[in-house]
């Protein structure tokens, strides 16, 4: 069920009004959203997550409708919870079971292959019919910041600017960091407000960069997912981690809890990745 017209929630119970199953649920916090208030809700034996956003979404995420309509796909493929009901301004899902990713899950060497496999899957769903946009990313992350004067700002947009064009695009997520994974014992994918048409690279070269895969582990990932001599394919995967850490940069910037040693650690990978 979506719906497209904006309405701001006060109180959960709110949205839960309009959905008589629903009715008498309980409503507890949980941990993340940076751009919505997050709730576990329960009626009996029934869980879900409530996502209440403060204002209508914005270039780069998706709107909360187009972003259901692919979860769902996904969804029907065995790769992210069902999305029960979603509005301009409410996203709810059903609650999964699992063990949600985290930095050490992408150190081991089954994880790794099941993560391919799945990446993989996802990269053979229908495509969105909307391409993703760095550069509008780029920008919102850079109004946030005020930081138009630094020289690695201007860097990061350069990187974005020139980054080469695809002419295979399929559907991404476009934002695979470890809390976006769960592990039940099946990979599923969550948060898809960034999932829209790209490079398949770009979702590989997240993996890599953002868990810091060494060598080793980073040819077993891509191995699993391209079964193919790597060799061919590393050119396009640099231009992609370039891409994914200019970007991460800019987001890391832009957040009011920076972590400067983070920081410092992304920009000297930026400045080293040979091309």
């Amino acid at each position: 069920m979506y719906e497209n017209l904006f309405k701001v929630i006060e109180r959960p119970e709110q949205f839960i009004s309009h959905l008589p199953e629903w009715h008498g649920a309980t409503f507890s916090r949980l941990k993340g959203g940076f751009n919505n208030n997050t709730l576990k809700v329960t009626k009996e034996t029934k869980v879900g997550v409530l996502k209440i956003d403060s204002s209508p979404r914005k270039m780069p995420f998706n709107p909360r409708c187009k972003e259901a309509y692919i979860q769902n796909i996904a969804y029907e493929n065995g790769l992210a919870p069902k999305v029960i009901f979603a509005n301009s301004g409410v996203y709810f899902t059903e609650f999964v079971e699992g063990v949600v990713g985290n930095k050490k899950n992408f150190k081991n060497e089954n994880n790794l292959k099941a993560i391919a496999i799945a990446l993989k899957k996802l990269h053979s769903l229908p495509l969105a019919g909307q391409k993703f946009n760095a550069m509008a990313a780029a920008r919102k992350y850079i109004d946030i910041f005020k930081g138009y004067e630094s020289c690695l700002v201007r860097k990061c947009l350069k990187i974005i600017d020139e980054a080469p064009l695809s002419s295979n695009f399929c559907l991404c997520h476009n934002d695979l960091v470890a809390n976006n994974f769960i592990i039940t014992p099946e990979i599923a994918f969550l948060d898809w407000e960034y999932s829209s048409d790209n490079n398949p690279f770009f979702d590989l070269a997240t993996v890599v960069e953002h868990h810091e895969l060494n060598n080793k582990e980073a040819s077993l990932f891509l191995d699993a997912y391209i079964v193919e001599d790597f060799q061919d394919w590393q050119i396009h995967l640099k231009f992609q981690r370039r891409l994914y850490l200019a970007l991460l940069y800019l987001w890391m910037i832009s957040r009011h809890d920076i972590n400067h040693t983070e920081i410092e650690s992304i920009a000297l990978r930026l400045t080293t990745i040979d091309l």
